[in-house]
């Protein structure tokens, strides 16, 4: 029997979200809403698992970054398949570096001709790009080809450690991060940059 036809509506976005899996994203200073204590990148995949949630009607890619940078799972309307490889993913598995300008060049060669109205990154790194592309370059062609960029630097700008006489002071794990480049990534991508410290900015 064949029924009255049903429109589904998809909004057809495709959204591409790069994540930075070189070694500092193994630093342990998120803490979940549960107490439970983790590393940056284990933060990173619950938030973007309620992330797929949430974005039912859009075509997720994933590319991950380390010394070079990796398509993960192309372009795809299966979230549970796109979060099982999100899941798979490990600290070091590309390399310990951190190359978000060649993440960005491969974002462009997926994003590039898809629908004009919904070409999006949305970039998660902890570091700076040490190696590879020149990022405000790659920014700058990704603009031409009319991608936005949303960048996100990631990690806690304070936590307490123990010295070995056992006095505690205040560290910043997140010295590293170049938010200078990556809010000029934004910047020129017509995105937005945003710092995530905890969990709940994510």
């Amino acid at each position: 029997w064949v029924g009255a036809p049903v429109e589904q509506k998809k909004s057809g976005r495709d959204l591409m979200i790069a994540v930075d899996l070189s070694g500092s994203m193994e630093t342990r200073d998120f803490i979940l809403p549960n107490g439970d204590t983790v590393n940056r990148l284990q933060a990173v995949k619950e938030v973007l698992k309620e992330l797929a949630k949430q974005r039912a009607s859009d075509r997720l890619g994933l590319i991950v970054f380390g010394n070079a940078a990796y398509l993960q799972t192309p372009f795809t309307d299966d979230h549970a398949v796109w979060e099982q490889l999100l899941l798979e993913t490990e600290i070091a598995m590309a390399g310990q570096s951190t190359v978000f300008g060649d993440a960005i060049g491969l974002a462009i060669k997926r994003l590039r001709n898809r629908p004009a109205e919904s070409r999006v990154l949305i970039l998660l790194t902890d570091g700076a790009n040490t190696a590879g592309t020149e990022p405000l370059q790659a920014a700058t062609i990704a603009a031409e080809a009319e991608i936005k960029i949303h960048t996100i630097g990631v990690g806690a700008d304070k936590i307490t450690r123990r010295g070995i006489f056992g006095r505690s002071r205040q560290v910043n794990p997140s010295a590293e991060l170049d938010e200078k480049t990556l809010t000029s990534i934004a910047n020129i991508s017509g995105g937005k940059y945003f710092r995530a410290r905890n969990p709940k900015e994510l």
